[in-house]
């Protein structure tokens, strides 16, 4: 097949282990991103297989439109809302979605928090200046850090990252708190975490808040400028899930407004994040270019899924198809560890 491997920013697919499946094939990978749907469509319209890394890319119908040869999408991880489903299903376009791990991105969200809290990376940056136990050349801003054993560590969701991070807290001496659904209400409680009697309690009394919900129609915004502002001046705001999940210029206004006083932001609107975006102006941010599943054994465990439903679907065997409709009549899907579902 001819197989084209998307925004590998760093170059690092073809230095994977299991890149070596796909010997044989023709790959092209590319290491940029291209925007609008006609430089896209040019870039990818010899193609018969695209292999995604996230949602980096996104596939909406006029973009699909432009691919006459597309036959298989297939995603790292799971699809997000980045592919057009019905549009590709209309096309005879499958979908398959591949396998993912909570490890990488609930030991960023660790990382963010204790170097938030200790203030790790302007005192790194400032000593390469010569600024001994310096934070900030800001008087204001040049305060201590501080430990996290006694706070209160507020998460919103309790499910395969949600539970690693309450772990964590736990082993850090943290007061865990938990908001969410009635089910991560009730789960985090027979684990012995407490559950947050209100979602203002929730946010009022968090030292740090940290959200591992899933982005769909429902969650879309549902971190609002009321909820932000009922946060402590001191409070840490974390974000390593999505940045739609908090409404719009929410944040950027409750930190100039000092509640919460901190955050450490891991994923953005607009990726890869222009330089003039006003979260990286703000002094009391921490932030990262979307690292929490860029690490070689996620890579190796993404990828290695993605390039087999790649060969699956090139011997006859098409697996993990979320849209088995868009198969050639007679064709069954395997599923190999990823079940099924509908993209709502």
């Amino acid at each position: 097949m001819k197989i084209a491997i998307l925004d590998d920013f760093q170059d690092s697919v073809r230095q994977l282990d299991c890149f070596k499946l796909l010997d044989g094939h023709d790959v092209k990978i590319f290491n940029s991103s291209a925007r609008g749907a006609g430089q896209l469509g040019i870039r990818l319209a010899p193609f018969e297989a695209l292999v995604l890394i996230r949602e980096r890319t996104a596939f909406p119908a006029g973009l699909l439109e432009k691919l006459p040869n597309l036959k298989l999408i297939s995603q790292t991880g799971k699809l997000a809302g980045h592919v057009d489903v019905a549009a590709a299903t209309a096309r005879g376009v499958a979908i398959a979605e591949g396998v993912g791990s909570p490890v990488a991105p609930a030991e960023l969200t660790w990382a963010l928090i204790m170097a938030a809290s200790r203030k790790i990376v302007p005192y790194a940056n400032h000593l390469k200046d010569g600024l001994w136990q310096t934070a900030s050349v800001n008087p204001l801003l040049n305060g201590l850090g501080r430990t996290l054993k006694g706070r209160t560590l507020a998460i919103w969701s309790y499910g395969k990252i949600g539970r690693m991070i309450a772990g964590y807290g736990k082993a850090f001496g943290m007061q865990v708190l938990v908001w969410g659904g009635e089910a991560s209400r009730a789960a985090a409680v027979a684990d012995g975490f407490e559950a947050a009697p209100t979602r203002e309690a929730f946010f009022e009394r968090a030292d740090v808040l940290t959200l591992h919900l899933r982005l769909a129609e429902g969650t879309r915004g549902i971190v609002t400028a009321e909820d932000l502002a009922r946060m402590k001046p001191d409070a840490l705001f974390v974000n390593t899930s999505r940045a739609e999940l908090v409404a719009s210029d929410a944040l950027e206004a409750a930190l100039r407004l000092g509640r919460p006083g901190n955050a450490a932001i891991d994923v953005f609107t607009s990726e890869p994040l222009a330089p003039d975006a006003p979260l990286l102006h703000i002094p009391t941010v921490l932030a990262t270019p979307h690292i929490g599943y860029v690490e070689k054994d996620s890579y190796e465990l993404y990828f290695r899924a993605a390039f087999d439903n790649v060969l699956n679907f090139a011997n006859g065997a098409p697996s993990n198809i979320l849209n088995p409709e868009a198969l050639p009549r007679g064709q069954t899907p395997v599923f190999q560890g990823v079940r099924p579902r509908f993209f709502r």
